[in-house]
């Protein structure tokens, strides 16, 4: 049997201020975001605001509750595994801390002087500041104490996506210029006039995909920071899946597969953690473990393993093993009980019914040197919710602000209007200093609490 801790009252006390930190983030991320599906269709008069902020919210919820859970945690492994998986919640409170203090307040800064910005890039820039804090704490080597593979994997789709909504939303729409002549799709809202039928139905119809996958994608991201607080904190209870105790005996055989794999290829001691949990996993009795033990030794497990997958000397048989054995290990430690989901869908969905003026009027009038015209709304959208959709089912984050924002621009330069240099600068500026000024809070922010 599985074997649980007492929770004190400092455990429980930092729990219910993480939660709030936790709930409070995604609720701004669903008001700083909700301009980008509802934009067109509040701009060209397709629907009442308050209308479609609340269609945008419940398509949010919706897809909160149908995404997956890999990108949650492909988030959540940015961290190392002594602070992903703690044996107590000592190393926690400070790390939640970090993580909302530094994504909120940028979050917010951007949101007040109405330049769209990617709460994407903000967590990601926090949990890298705290694996780069965390080594520095240790005197680690930052080479060896922060997962760059992932990183750079999760960068390179934040950085591609954008350009992939430009051209994307550009080609489309020169292709629907050159095949559907109804001037109604190419003339900027005229005072409170609506858009006329067919044309008011296509954009409700991309904004409720863009509503959608933005709740597929992003919804993940908050179910992964809120599992992040509740395995932090309460690591006794939720740090294995409930039915984590039929699979002990087959975590151990499987810990015995990976013991030789990841001692032939640690050549230089970097994963002798990974190898002494191996050894402990291989002798684990399932009438004694203890959950947050058996959790941080996983961890460590799959971070060796996930070297020896990268490793370019290993075979192509190890590398596939590897990799074979880590996905047959996460489920136990990767997992969502349909609570979390509830309440990341909750928040994420209040949260995309307030707060989208600002961004609204930057997007329909101030990234183009003309206004936003239905057909350049529907063409960002429809090519931006095919992107989020495919990077929310494929384990990858990406920014629905950044790619629709791109799509849009896209579509000024498709029609020959250009784009309006100042704002893009603002928001090229956004999208820059994002990463830096996030790392740099998160890994001064934990430091700090930590010492």
């Amino acid at each position: 049997m599985l074997h649980f801790a007492p929770y004190s009252t400092f455990s429980i006390l930092a729990l219910v201020i993480c939660f709030a930190l936790v709930c409070v983030f995604e609720f701004v991320n669903g008001f700083h975001d909700t301009a980008n599906a509802v934009a067109t269709v509040i701009y060209t008069n397709s629907l009442k605001p308050r209308t479609a902020v609340i269609w945008s919210g419940l398509m949010n919820f919706v897809g909160v509750l149908l995404g997956g859970i890999s990108v949650a945690y492909g988030l959540v492994e940015l961290l190392p595994a002594d602070v992903l998986s703690p044996p107590n919640g000592d190393p926690a409170v400070p790390m939640l801390i970090s993580l909302f203090g530094t994504a909120l307040a940028w979050n917010l800064f951007t949101w007040w002087f109405g330049i769209p910005n990617s709460s994407s890039h903000c967590v990601i820039g926090a949990l890298i500041g705290i694996a780069i804090g965390d080594a520095l704490l240790h005197t680690r080597s930052l080479g060896n104490s922060v997962d760059w593979s992932q990183i750079w994997k999760i960068l390179r789709a934040l950085a591609i996506s954008p350009l992939l909504g430009l051209i994307g939303a550009g080609g489309l729409y020169f292709v629907v210029r050159h095949l559907i002549k109804d001037p109604e799709l190419y003339q900027p809202p005229q005072g409170d006039r609506p858009t006329r039928g067919w044309v008011r139905g296509l954009l409700i119809l991309t904004c409720t995909g863009v509503s959608f996958s933005h709740g597929s994608n992003d919804g993940q991201k908050s179910i992964g920071l809120i599992m992040l607080t509740i395995i932090g904190i309460l690591p006794a209870t939720f740090a294995l899946a409930p039915d984590s105790a039929t699979q002990i005996s087959q975590i151990s055989h499987n810990a015995t597969i990976a013991a030789p794999l990841i001692t032939q290829y640690d050549h230089d001691g970097l994963h002798d953690e990974a190898i002494a949990s191996v050894t402990r996993l291989t002798q684990t009795n399932p009438d004694t473990v203890v959950a947050s033990v058996l959790r941080a030794d996983i961890y460590e497990v799959v971070a060796g393993l996930k070297a020896v997958a990268a490793n370019t000397e290993a075979s192509a048989h190890d590398r596939a093993t590897a990799k074979t054995l880590s996905n047959q290990i996460r489920p136990v430690v990767e997992y969502a009980p349909w609570w979390v989901r509830l309440l990341s869908a909750l928040c994420l969905g209040i949260g995309t019914m307030i707060g989208y003026k600002r961004i609204v009027l930057t997007l329909g009038e101030k990234i183009g040197n003309t206004h936003l015209t239905p057909a350049q709304g529907a063409s960002a959208e429809l090519v931006g919710a095919g992107l989020i959709a495919t990077a929310g089912y494929t384990g990858l984050p990406v920014s629905t602000t950044h790619i629709i924002t791109a799509g849009i621009a896209g579509t000024m330069l498709g029609s020959g209007s250009g784009i309006n240099r100042g704002m893009l600068v603002k928001i090229a500026l956004a999208w820059i200093c994002t990463l830096p000024v996030t790392i740099t809070l998160g890994a001064a922010l934990f430091y700090v609490l930590n010492i």
